[in-house]
């Protein structure tokens, strides 16, 4: 099996067999303390003039921090983005080649921390050989809405599942050298006229959902943060004191650089005040208006020595000034990379459906493999400035010719008769998500027709679903044998598809999402102004307009995702965490150290998982916890712990979850703080939010 080969090139990276897991979250340790960076940048700073000042605060060259040679301050070039390097080939210092990995939703859907950080080292790498100082990733907004054309950044609807994976990222890339950008800080869950969206989010929810994932990255390390284009209860993120001041820096605790995303602010004074250090691209406001403001003292000189001395601080800190940015060494580990980029792939295919057994196919056993549909020959991924153009690119063509032979055959537009006469039939379908646009969860009609036809023409219908987020495949759903959902995969990401339907390789990714059978069921459904509909060709005039702002209200709260279909008893199309195997796992009774729990004590909840079927795979074990006697609504459960451990054909593992009161606890907006309420609990533990194997009561005294 491939996957047993990979294990033994790069030791006990991907699984942790032994099922007990520490729940400890890595922390990165900068090369120069804070301490020591502030006192160094105040020599600086002191001996800079205000103009300096002021164009060291503004973007420059519109991916770049100014350098100032003098003072030993480098310039420094962000790259995007989250899924790798973005070469912008305008630039003379852009890389030539960069590695494609499967998008980051791909990333969350192989529930493998341990993966995210070597992933992001290897971004991490090619960031260092191609003289990249800070990586503008990861990106990690909640998946609120299937329509986001922005999801395939992300990293799924979970805040838990989504907080260990870029925790994981982080340390990961900035172990490297290269910082790491948190993104977009906050509720920016839309890209539709994302400019103008003013999303109306209260207390609770941002602390129980969309804070989550930041706290985790700002916990291990990051270093800088890029606040959103919406607006967040009235304000824009990148010039609101609340945000900034009070969420980021404040609530958690934030040190480092914060920067606003590019054209996405727009009032000086605001900017200044609103403890933003660097605007982006650098083009507006601060660099035309600053210093007039200075002179009618609008705003004063220690405005601009805070954002200043912030940028420089957070710089020598993670040892930008005391070394070369660029080491060419790095450049000699891309083979390395590429076998990252396939093992993530492997782990991140989620294997929907698999009526009869379709798969895996057995080449012994068939004669002709039917291939067909939209992304055969050309590569499926998302656009914008997540795009990543990768080398060596395997189309599903290529991989599936490779794997399988002779008995694939290939065609454009099949006929009715091969159709009929294949014994399994592929067909290729998905969506192209980018950046500046929201796109239909709905597939067309006519492609919605194409399936139904094909379904009704070969029992053995396999799809193969190639997108950023859900879409809608309610009507088909139960007329075709097999659906595989790939995401994007990446430059080699073909390969693994190609491994898993041929069984080399056995799928273990398991959903970050809940697919929904409706788009109307969605707790996001709504969100567009009335009268208006979804674009997918903005005119260029109309891209930095915001005077038809439109307010969109999460009147859903902290019932998001699996959380929202439960508490509404909404039954999906898949459930959040569903992913099967081509063999069987047997969950063994689930057992308690205790049955109560101080407030300050811990309790560990175990249980045995056996491989009962007829390959070796992985599994990943999911615990959730349920409060029984909660004074706030709560979700009925909620993701606090998973596993993904290896087992062979017949072997037995023991699998253990350590939990202590923050596992328990919710916001209380009346009291401004999290709290764990006395009372009963209850932990359940399966293969998804639904299939839940076991559980145990438990009290919290």
């Amino acid at each position: 099996m491939y996957m047993k080969t990979f294990f033994l090139i790069i030791t006990g990276l991907f699984f942790l067999n032994n099922g007990s897991q520490s729940q400890v979250s890595p922390k990165f340790t900068p090369p120069v303390s804070y301490e020591q960076a502030d006192k160094r940048a105040e020599v600086i700073l002191s001996k800079m003039s205000i103009e300096e000042k002021t164009e060291l605060i503004s973007g420059y060259r519109s991916f770049y921090i100014k350098g100032f040679e003098k003072y030993g301050i480098p310039e420094l070039y962000l790259s995007d983005a989250t899924q790798g390097v973005h070469i912008r080939k305008n630039l003379s210092s852009s890389v030539e080649k960069s590695t494609a990995f499967p998008c980051p939703i791909a990333l969350s859907s192989t529930w493998n921390p341990t993966l995210a950080n070597q992933y992001a080292s290897c971004i991490g790498e090619e960031c260092r050989a191609g003289n990249i100082a800070v990586l503008l990733g990861p990106g990690m907004n909640i998946y609120r809405i299937a329509q986001c054309g922005r999801n395939f950044e992300y990293m799924g609807e979970d805040p838990f599942l989504t907080s260990r994976i870029v925790e994981n990222y982080v340390v990961g890339m900035q172990n490297t050298g290269t910082m790491a950008t948190l993104k977009h800080f906050v509720a920016n869950n839309t890209d539709y006229y994302r400019r103008r969206s003013n999303s109306i989010v209260d207390e609770r929810t941002l602390n129980e959902i969309y804070l989550p994932a930041f706290k985790a990255g700002i916990d291990a390390g990051a270093m800088a943060v890029m606040t959103s284009y919406n607006m967040l209860n009235g304000e824009w993120t990148g010039q609101s004191s609340y945000v900034i001041n009070q969420l980021l820096r404040k609530d958690l605790g934030f040190k480092g650089l914060v920067m606003t995303d590019w054209n996405s602010v727009w009032d000086t004074k605001k900017i200044i005040s609103s403890g933003q250090d660097l605007e982006m691209p650098g083009n507006q406001n601060i660099k035309k208006n600053a210093l007039a403001m200075l002179a009618n003292k609008e705003i004063s000189e220690n405005d601009i020595n805070r954002m200043a001395k912030s940028i420089i601080r957070t710089s020598i800190s993670m040892g930008l000034y005391d070394r070369p940015i660029k080491d060419e060494s790095f450049a000699t580990k891309l083979a390395g990379h590429k076998e990252v980029a396939l093992q993530t792939a492997r782990e991140a295919i989620v294997l929907l459906k698999n009526q009869n057994n379709i798969l895996p196919i057995k080449k012994n056993s068939v004669k002709t493999i039917l291939l067909t549909g939209d992304y055969v020959e050309k590569l499926a991924n998302g656009g914008g400035s997540a795009a990543v153009e990768g080398y060596d690119i395997v189309s599903m063509l290529n991989a599936l010719q490779t794997e399988f032979g002779n008995k694939l055959i290939y065609e454009k537009t099949p006929t009715d008769e091969q159709i009929k006469s294949a014994d399994v039939v592929l067909l290729s379908i998905g969506t192209f998500d980018r950046e500046n646009f929201d796109r239909p969860f709905n597939l067309s009609i006519e492609k919605d027709k194409q399936i139904l036809d094909m379904a009704a023409k070969n029992k053995n219908l396999v799809i193969l679903v190639s997108s950023g987020s859900g879409i809608r495949m309610t009507d088909w759903n139960d007329k075709v044998a097999a659906i595989v959902y790939t995401w994007y995969l990446g430059q080699n990401g073909n390969t693994a598809l190609a491994e898993i339907l041929s069984g080399k390789t056995n799928p273990s990714g398991k959903l970050p999402i809940t697919i929904e059978k409706n788009f109307e069921d969605s707790p996001g459904f709504g969100y567009i102004p009335a009268g208006k509909k979804l674009y997918d060709n903005m005119p260029a005039k109309d891209n930095l307009k915001i005077d038809e702002l439109f307010d969109i209200n999460y009147m859903e709260g902290i019932f998001v995702g699996y959380r929202w279909y439960e508490s509404k008893k909404i039954t999906p199309l898949y459930y959040f965490g569903h992913g099967l195997s081509y063999t069987t796992f047997e969950y063994g009774k689930v057992m308690a150290d205790k049955k109560s729990m101080a407030v300050n004590d811990k309790i560990t909840f175990s249980l045995k998982i056996k491989n009962t079927g007829k390959y070796e795979g992985a599994e990943v074990v999911q615990l959730y916890i349920s409060d029984k006697t909660s004074s706030l609504p709560r979700p009925i459960k909620e993701l606090k712990g998973f596993r993904k451990i290896n087992l062979k054909l017949g072997e037995e593992k023991s699998v253990s979850f350590t939990i202590d009161k923050k596992e328990l606890s919710f916001y209380d907006p009346a009291k401004y703080a999290w709290v764990a309420e006395k009372g009963s609990f209850e932990a359940l533990i399966g293969s998804s939010s639904v299939d839940i194997r076991g559980k145990i009561a438990f009290e919290l005294k």
